[in-house]
């Protein structure tokens, strides 16, 4: 598949079935583990003969996700996880061990600052959050234990756009590996492994499965780190399940078709609601990719819009607190993803009481705009 472009792959990404009656569409392989006809045939699993014993292990449909992100993304290798968050612990264990420690952005998503902030500590693992704002900043915080540098290629929910090349480079100077979270850029705009990232991470629940009814975790990276982070996986239980994995791909099909629609839509909407009287500001990434700039938009509404009736006025919008599924969604990320983020810092990035974010969906964009407008206008 080397050879074809990004389109194609996002279709064709999955192995053909062997049998002679290969469906096509690939069989959900709804089993916890496979059988043997002997004990020398289930010795060849160990001798690396056959592919898969235990579900905890591998599975074909999860094989599928983990690989067919590592080849959009230009991967060596990846893995699929239960869901975003177990990913980034995958990701992390294969780099970090006990005593080390890593440099993240300030400005990252709540849970996973949360996952650094409080669970690493237990795991003997230290983390500095800096502002990725100046490349000093991160130059600084390195140590002697420093082992990793993460950050967001889009950041959540404030749509920085990170300068991964100088990160990746800062990084490579010091001999130390990057971890990118590429979950709102996607493979479709961005792939981050091209330009010499260690380890990329998606929220798979996101716009890879895309139509929210599944919660995945994708990790790629180099075969060297995915091999020792799939290890974690299996002894950690962080595995995802086949039936969601095929949802998963399922929804990966149907990737680019999604990403340039909505990202059309985003953009319209960012442009109308950056001259509206009841925004004081529209959070919009710039020069993300020629493809197009994402399908996630934030704004802070004006001090005298009140956000309660601004909610409630939505309509057809639906108030959730995820994103990236086929219907515009809002959330509130002051009271959901960045709730357990310390105040100090939360009012420092700027996530306040006025802030909304948008995960603009596939609809007609004047039905969008339109539903916007409408409950500004109301609150």
């Amino acid at each position: 598949m080397s050879e074809t472009n990004f389109n194609t792959k996002t279709v064709h990404f999955q192995t053909k079935e062997p049998s002679r009656n290969a469906s096509k569409a690939k069989p959900i392989y709804q089993t916890s583990a496979f059988v043997f006809t002997d004990l020398d045939d289930m010795e060849s699993f160990y001798e690396g003969e056959k592919e898969y014993l235990y579900s905890r292990y591998s599975n074909p449909n999860t094989d599928d996700l983990g690989k067919g992100i590592a080849l959009l993304e230009d991967a060596e290798d990846g893995v699929a996880t239960s869901s975003g968050m177990s990913a980034i612990l995958a990701g992390i264990l294969a780099v970090a061990n006990q005593g080390d420690h890593i440099i993240a952005s300030d400005d990252l998503y709540g849970g996973t600052y949360q996952l650094f902030a409080q669970e690493l500590l237990n795991f003997g693992i230290d983390t500095s959050f800096v502002s990725f704002e100046k490349i000093e900043n991160v130059k600084n915080a390195i140590t002697e234990k420093t082992v990793l540098i993460y950050t967001e290629s889009v950041t959540n929910p404030l749509l920085r756009v990170e300068n991964l090349e100088q990160v990746i480079n800062l990084a490579k100077e010091a001999s130390i590996k990057t971890m990118i979270d590429n979950t709102f850029a996607t493979p479709y705009l961005l792939q981050p492994t091209k330009i010499g990232a260690d380890l990329v991470v998606h929220s798979a629940t996101k716009y890879i499965g895309g139509h929210s009814d599944v919660t995945a975790g994708v990790l790629v990276g180099t075969q060297e780190l995915i091999a020792i982070a799939k290890s974690k996986v299996i002894t950690l239980g962080c595995n995802l399940s086949p039936f969601e994995a095929w949802l998963a791909c399922r929804g990966l099909k149907t990737l680019s078709v999604r990403m340039e629609r909505q990202s059309q839509n985003a953009q319209a909407l960012a442009d109308a609601l950056s001259t509206h009287s009841g925004v004081a500001r529209v959070y919009y990434p710039k020069f993300v990719s020629e493809k197009g700039n994402g399908a996630m938009v934030s704004i802070d509404l004006a001090e005298n819009v009140n956000v309660e009736t601004f909610f409630a006025s939505l309509g057809w919008v639906k108030i959730a607190p995820t994103l990236a599924g086929v219907e515009t969604t809002v959330s509130y990320p002051l009271r959901t993803s960045h709730r357990t983020i310390p105040e100090k810092l939360r009012s420092e990035l700027g996530i306040g009481k006025q802030l909304v974010r948008i995960s603009v969906g596939i609809e007609d964009e004047k039905d969008i705009i339109k539903a916007f407008t409408d409950a500004i206008e109301k609150a």
